[in-house]
């Protein structure tokens, strides 16, 4: 399941929206079926595409370690 260009774009637009942040950006993995997500070049997440039963859907998948929180 392949990311189209117009799809991660569409995609990119809609998470800067949501987040308030224009600094959100997608880019390709080596695997197929996700992309990374960056915050002003950092990575932060994972976002999984989906498709069952003609519907297509995406899982925003990010992990936080307790060192990071524990630094805040």
């Amino acid at each position: 399941m392949a990311f189209e260009k117009s799809e991660i774009a569409k995609l990119q637009t809609y998470l800067q929206k949501k987040f308030g942040n224009p600094g959100i950006a997608l880019r390709d993995r080596k695997v197929e079926d996700s992309l990374e997500v960056l915050i002003n070049g950092e990575f932060i997440a994972v976002v999984y595409k989906d498709e069952d039963e003609g519907e297509t859907s995406y899982d925003l998948n990010m992990s936080i370690l307790d060192i990071d929180v524990d630094g805040e």
